[in-house]
């Protein structure tokens, strides 16, 4: 795949608004939920693809933080804005941040090397094709009876959801994020070959819907 990759903000922004942008989207709702169904173990490895400014990457490790934590982001001005947050919060040792896209974890982590995968507010942003070579990827690196955990833009269900969702279309073009809306994600997770798909939470924000989908890798 291409080595080009969407900025964090797409066309809204600068990456440095970021976090401010975020928070819009009721992270303080949705991110401790996918911390819920990443349920980190001791031991354990878990990868958080498109790790941003590492707030996810983050709440993993003090979740548990005998777990080890991987954020790969293929930006490195917001993997540096990660490690100055890690620092500034004294846990500069708690995650490890790789630069990298999210279809080439295989050569970053090993195959079959993860015992969970999560990814945040990614694949909206991608064409089709991208949105299906991440989540191969994503199940490349997982252990059998690996989890997924994505939370995204999934299917706008209400009118106003809709209307919402027009800001993230301006920011990242529609072509790449009408699937999303349309409702495209589930069907993508299992046709990377991941089983048990359902949409486990939906969480109504400013910007539309974010649906919280988890799998496991059979």
């Amino acid at each position: 795949m291409s080595d080009d990759f969407t900025p964090a903000l797409g066309r809204l922004a600068p990456t440095r608004f970021y976090d401010p942008v975020v928070a819009l989207t009721r992270e303080r709702r949705w991110r401790p939920l996918v911390v819920t169904y990443a349920s980190p173990r001791p031991g354990g490895t878990v990868v958080d693809v498109g790790c941003g400014t590492g707030s996810l990457a983050l709440l993993l490790a003090r979740a548990e933080p005998r777990a080890a934590i991987v954020g790969v982001d293929p930006d490195p001005s917001v993997l540096a804005a990660a490690e100055r947050k890690a620092a500034a919060e004294g846990a500069g040792a708690a995650v490890r941040w790789e630069q990298g896209l999210g279809d080439q974890l295989v050569p970053l982590l090993g195959a079959g090397s993860v015992d969970t995968a999560v990814s945040t507010l990614v694949l909206h942003q991608c064409p089709i094709p991208m949105k299906r070579a991440i989540l191969a990827s994503m199940h490349a690196v997982l252990r059998p009876g690996g989890r997924l955990v994505v939370a995204d833009y999934g299917l706008q269900r209400t009118r106003a959801m809709r209307l919402a969702f027009r800001t993230v279309q301006l920011a990242d073009g529609k072509a790449d994020t009408q699937p999303n809306a349309d409702g495209v994600l589930p069907e993508l997770i299992a046709g990377a070959g991941f089983g048990d798909v359902r949409e486990a939470e939906v969480v109504p924000t400013v910007t539309g819907s974010i649906s919280l989908y988890v799998a496991r890798r059979p």
